[in-house]
């Protein structure tokens, strides 16, 4: 898979909520740093409540990748994500995520840079 098809798979089931497909995105011992700053988290151990947090909070989610840098076996994406909240809330929020895919075209590592803070006090206004 190239780093195209891999990064536009994780957006798609990202904002899919759908686990199963998301996963299968990423390699078997697979990091994430999201967002960075806080402890890393093994993907394959924590994404089932990872998604499930998503699926309690969201009606939808919508993402919109702006930009997309290649560079070796790593992307940088400028990244807008929109969101109906279960509250009736609108969220908007955008990032950059660092992808580093491994050689058999699966996601080893993420780092992603945004501001959850942002997100929490758009959906308590």
């Amino acid at each position: 898979m190239t780093i195209d098809a891999v990064i536009s798979s994780y957006f798609v089931n990202f904002a899919a909520m759908n686990p199963e497909s998301w996963i299968e995105n990423f390699a078997e011992d697979a990091v994430s740093y999201d967002p960075v700053g806080h402890p890393p988290t093994k993907i394959r151990e924590g994404f089932r409540d990872f998604i499930g947090q998503l699926q309690a909070t969201f009606e939808k989610l919508e993402a919109k990748t702006e930009h997309i840098f290649i560079a070796g076996n790593e992307a940088a994406v400028k990244w807008t994500m929109q969101g109906a909240a279960k509250s009736g809330k609108s969220v908007t929020f955008e990032g950059i995520t660092v992808f580093e895919v491994n050689e058999a075209g699966k996601i080893q590592t993420t780092r992603a840079y945004w501001n959850p803070a942002a997100l929490v006090a758009q959906l308590r206004s």
